[in-house]
């Protein structure tokens, strides 16, 4: 059987934790700044963990993380 290829545009966003899920940064924080206070800008900095219901797919797209 050959090898399986990544999907390299998941693999720039997700990295996989020590427990196995999977991280990722938050969307919404390249423009359109302005209007956005201070806290969400500074909330949308941090990486969150993504939804499970998506890690079944991603571990799929991912075989190698």
């Amino acid at each position: 059987m050959p090898k399986m290829k990544t999907k390299r545009a998941a693999a720039k966003r997700f990295k996989v934790t020590g427990t196995g899920k999977l991280k990722r940064m938050k969307a919404f924080k390249s423009h359109i700044l302005t209007k956005k206070d201070r806290k969400t800008k500074r909330n949308l900095r941090q990486a969150t963990i993504a939804d499970p219901t998506n890690a079944k797919v991603m571990k799929k797209i991912l075989p190698y993380l």
